[in-house]
């Protein structure tokens, strides 16, 4: 059935081809008719901000990716596709979403073959869904399996002169042991050892069915490849072929069965109107409007990635890192696919680890109010913990990739104290409080333990009210296995009623269009892209503070503290970071900590 998608319309991929690889000078394609995917860097989930006004010198999103793959399959001009790996930087459920539109290929008689410099878990992970894998000559390779690190703070607070006060409700939850413990309780540990178990079996199954390797010949080759050649991989089963770049076009033909010909990139590049050297075209482009709304029926995708928060969506926390994504902002979108009749459905994409609970309640509850007109399905990403999770369960459907992570069905709260830091720098605070609770979040001293009961009670509030709403939309689950803060990949989350299928973004908006028994749809991004004068006040109100402790002045010490920990290792603290830094405006959140640092 064919779909006429918007996203297929607009933001495209020059797949720049090397002239080793370039179409013959007379145009002959009398071979094997071979188009080119260039992967560089990370794969956008959503156009920018921005995206609107670049056309075609846009970057690609994951889902444009993989509609020209769909439409790949069909096409009675492409024989063959050649990914090229320009040291990407994908997400392992990426990579399966991918994989699927690749099986798709595969499936209509049509090769798939992957070519990279270098290899890592991502490319041979990537590979391992291709009919051929080519490396490099003399290209580095690296499979040594999964490895993670998790930093536990508690000590180091304490030298610092400041204690992490926390209450959490969840024998397992865990956001709060970053900054609480100085080790992991034995609760987390449990959690977080399965989690791993479930993304390794994950990997390790693909490779063994992709590569056709038995178990023993796939420990065989991890305990080889640590560190290697290219060409020591092809007798370990991870590599097809190795060869030089300027010798791929006749490493294809053998394996093509012919003189191969070029066809171009598989994503169009499309050519802009905008004359660059004409300031009165420039100036009029940027006058324009962002499109927000479509023009016939559609299907909204809604994103909820990055960290929940009251208000308005924004760049991330204090110390960088993803996007924050505000209740008001959301809410608002619900409203614009609630009022315009076009919109037919909406899929909400999660990748979230939580945040604030009360916005993750009014984001519930706009969700609800949108699935009593329409249907919404979400379709997770990496990531719908906690509050992310929280939102997951609005849905009338659930879909998840393998290596998803879903659940931390828990509640976190608490405060820092201070008073020991404010010692060592000689700080002498003192206090003045009027009310019988108003010294309740003071940052000179911990909580007392009547002060411990009455925060651990609102919690158990929120607790409840957050499992009667998974109980709600979760018909079946049993919460004496899912709650309490444990963690699930999405290939164990199905079995658990978490979720309902296995399937990427892509298939959850085909199936919806097959339920709606619509044929041809736009597939709309919100929230939409801002006009060009909002996007730039939005950055001068950064600007104009980040003088007094804006994410601008900070950016030097969160440099500094990346080159301490290392840039595997920073993400993970600076997420915690800005978790409890946002505990200053909000006492009580649904978050998951980011602890999984593979190599």
């Amino acid at each position: 059935m064919k779909r006429r998608l918007l996203s297929a319309a607009l933001l495209s991929l020059a797949s720049i081809v090397p002239m080793s690889l370039a179409q013959p000078a007379d145009g002959t394609k009398s071979g094997p008719r071979v188009v080119t995917l260039d992967i560089e860097g990370a794969m956008p989930e959503r156009p920018g901000a921005m995206d609107w006004l670049m056309e075609g010198d846009a970057e690609p999103t994951l889902r444009e990716v993989i509609n020209a793959l769909h439409d790949a399959a069909t096409s009675d001009k492409i024989d063959a596709i050649l990914v090229r790996l320009k040291d990407p930087e994908l997400k392992v459920s990426q990579i399966e979403e991918l994989g699927a539109a690749i099986g798709r290929v595969r499936a209509a008689g049509k090769k798939v073959i992957v070519f990279g410099e270098a290899y890592g878990n991502t490319e041979l992970l990537l590979g391992s869904y291709t009919d051929r894998v080519i490396a490099q000559a003399g290209g580095p390779l690296s499979m040594p399996g999964m490895y993670m690190e998790e930093m536990f703070l508690a000590d180091t607070l304490a030298w610092a002169g400041l204690k992490a006060d926390m209450v959490q409700i969840g024998d397992y939850k865990g956001a709060s042991e970053q900054m609480g413990r100085a080790a992991p309780s034995p609760q987390w540990d449990k959690n977080i050892n399965q989690l791993l178990d479930s993304q390794y079996a994950n990997l390790r199954e693909q490779m063994k069915r992709g590569r056709k390797l038995t178990d023993q010949q796939l420990d065989a080759a991890m305990e080889t490849s640590w560190m290697i050649h290219a060409e020591q991989a092809t007798s370990l089963g991870l590599v097809d072929s190795v060869v030089d770049l300027p010798n791929l076009s006749d490493d294809l033909a053998k394996h093509l069965g012919g003189t191969v010909a070029w066809s171009g990139g598989l994503i169009k590049k499309h050519s802009s109107d905008l004359a660059m050297d004409n300031p009165f075209a420039i100036l009029q482009k940027l006058s324009q409007k962002p499109k927000t709304s479509p023009d016939g029926t559609a299907i909204a995708v809604l994103h909820i990635d990055g960290v929940i928060v009251d208000g308005d969506s924004s760049s991330g926390g204090l110390f960088g890192g993803e996007t924050n994504v505000g209740s008001r902002t959301i809410r608002n979108a619900i409203e614009d696919i609630l009022e315009d009749d076009n919109f037919k459905g909406c899929i909400v994409r999660i990748d979230s680890p939580g945040g604030s609970a009360t916005a993750s309640e009014v984001m519930w509850q706009g969700l609800r109010r949108l699935a009593a007109k329409k249907p919404v399905w979400v379709s997770v990403g990496s990531m719908a913990a906690s509050g992310g999770y929280y939102c997951a369960v609005a849905a009338d459907k659930i879909y998840v990739n393998p290596s998803s992570i879903v659940g931390s069905i828990g509640v976190v709260g608490g405060k820092i104290a201070m008073q020991g830091l404010y010692e060592k720098v000689k700080v002498n605070v003192v206090t003045r409080s009027r009310g019988p609770r108003a010294a309740m979040f003071r940052s000179t001293a911990p909580w007392s333990p009547e002060e411990i009961e009455l925060v651990r009670g609102k919690m158990k509030e929120t607790y409840d009210l957050f499992t009667s709403r998974v109980t709600a939309g979760r018909r079946g689950i049993d919460l004496g296995m899912t709650a309490e803060g444990r963690l699930f990949s999405g290939s164990s989350a199905v079995g658990l009623k978490m979720a309902d299928k296995v399937g990427g973004l892509s298939d959850a908006i085909a199936d919806m269009a097959d339920s709606l028994s619509i044929s041809e749809y736009e597939v709309m991004d919100l929230p939409g892209p801002k006009p060009l004068e909002e996007v730039i006040r939005d950055a001068m109100k950064g600007f104009a503070s980040a003088p007094i402790g804006g994410k601008a002045a900070m950016d030097p010490i969160a440099k500094v503290a990346s080159e301490i920990v290392g840039p595997h290792a920073w993400p993970a603290l600076r997420d915690g970071m800005n978790a409890m830094l946002l505990l200053r405006e909000q006492p009580v959140i649904l978050m998951t900590p980011s602890v999984i640092v593979a190599h």
